[in-house]
């Protein structure tokens, strides 16, 4: 069985949005066309209260996309985005979610960021997805959804360390790119093992 999993597309991270992936709308109608050719549709949604740990308005002094030690490690600093209930936080409006059987809310915990559609960034804490896809008897994942450098790139990254045979679709990624930061995630992404394909190959 193979699962689609769609990482955080939401309003937030699409043009206009406070934490903007550039041209991250431009996703979405390559996923559309691959929602309906799998076993599981799969989406996770940034889900963070107001004030959260990760935003960098919750610090003194310190700027968006700057960083700082958390307990778990270090932590980027974001513009406050997806915060629960806003328009921010909805997926984007035209992204089809009818074939989406599961919702994964991540980041919903005031004192830690989740990247990852498996762990929260301790990568101790888990969303449950993992026993969720064996008890379905899923053992293959295809990742779309944003964004590359982050949060697709940790869950690929996590369903690897599960397990899970994982296939990024390259056309249907996009990164926010922070010095360099889309490229490594690829090499990072691929010497684990992942595998790259073009939405071409399974439409």
């Amino acid at each position: 069985m193979q699962a689609l999993l769609i990482i955080d597309v939401q309003n937030d991270f699409c043009p206009g949005g406070s934490l903007e992936v550039p041209d991250g709308d431009q996703i979405v109608p390559v996923i559309n066309k691959l929602s309906s050719q799998f076993d599981a549709v799969i989406q996770t949604r940034d889900w963070h209260p107001e004030g959260h740990s990760s935003f960098a308005s919750s610090h003194d002094d310190k700027e968006p996309f700057e960083t700082t030690e958390m307990p778990y490690g270090r932590q980027v600093l974001w513009p406050d985005h997806c915060v629960q209930n806003s328009q921010g936080a909805e997926f984007h409006p035209d992204l089809n979610t009818r074939n989406t059987q599961l919702i994964i809310r991540k980041g919903f915990r005031e004192n830690i960021d989740s990247y990852s559609a498996f762990f929260a960034n301790d990568h101790e804490t888990s969303t449950g997805l993992s026993g969720y896809l064996r008890e379905r008897n899923i053992n293959k994942i295809f990742v779309a959804g944003l964004a590359t450098d982050f949060c697709v790139k940790w869950s690929v990254m996590d369903g690897l360390d599960e397990g899970f045979e994982v296939t990024v679709i390259e056309d249907a990624v996009k990164g926010i790119d922070i010095e360099g930061s889309v490229a490594e995630a690829w090499n990072e992404m691929e010497a684990a093992g992942a595998d790259r394909i073009s939405s071409k190959d399974l439409i």
